[in-house]
């Protein structure tokens, strides 16, 4: 079994400013100590950015940059999107494929938007999918605090584990890389 690392949208406009996401300071902390161990282990990291027209996360605008704190490598492979499902109209499922990658631990931004459309489509192509649940964050909705959102989607998508592929669901600590 091959792992790979997804690191998803965690771009400047979503974490400071009028969008910044739940805790972002500690999220980017978890996933860096997450990333680090992933690195060391010869994981393939790969960091995915959202990109659309408009200022926010228009492509190569200061919003659109990976997050001061969020630490990369050289070697770290990148994808970019232009929806939420980081598969869609994307060379991920082919970089993938050539890592000969079957497993994926999944974390970053926004929870219900961009993590979960990512971890629902990496389950639909039969990748094991490990959702790093407290190293993906969003912003409240109106109706539902950005904490409870997070916690709702841990526990939402730990049951879609079906007879091809699993979900697991689990803080950063207790993954093996």
């Amino acid at each position: 079994m091959s792992t790979a690392l997804l690191i998803i949208d965690v771009q400047r406009a979503l974490c400071t400013g009028e969008y910044e996401c739940f805790d972002i300071k500690r999220v980017i902390d978890t996933i860096n100590d997450l990333s680090t161990r992933a690195r060391a282990a010869d994981i393939p990291v790969i960091l995915i950015q959202h990109e659309e027209e408009g200022d926010l996360l228009q492509y190569g605008s200061e919003g659109w940059q990976l997050a001061d704190g969020l630490k990369t490598s050289p070697q770290d492979l990148r994808v970019r999107k232009t929806t939420p499902d980081s598969f869609y109209q994307t060379h991920l499922h082919e970089q993938l494929q050539e890592l000969d990658a079957d497993r994926l631990i999944i974390c970053g931004l926004q929870t219900d938007y961009c993590v979960n459309a990512t971890v629902r489509q990496a389950h639909q192509l039969g990748y094991d999918v490990v959702l790093v649940a407290d190293a993906h964050s969003t912003i409240d909705n109106g109706t539902m605090s950005a904490e409870d959102i997070i916690a709702e989607h841990n526990k939402d998508l730990a049951h879609l584990t079906g007879s091809v592929a699993r979900i697991d669901v689990m803080p950063a600590s207790e993954i093996k890389v």
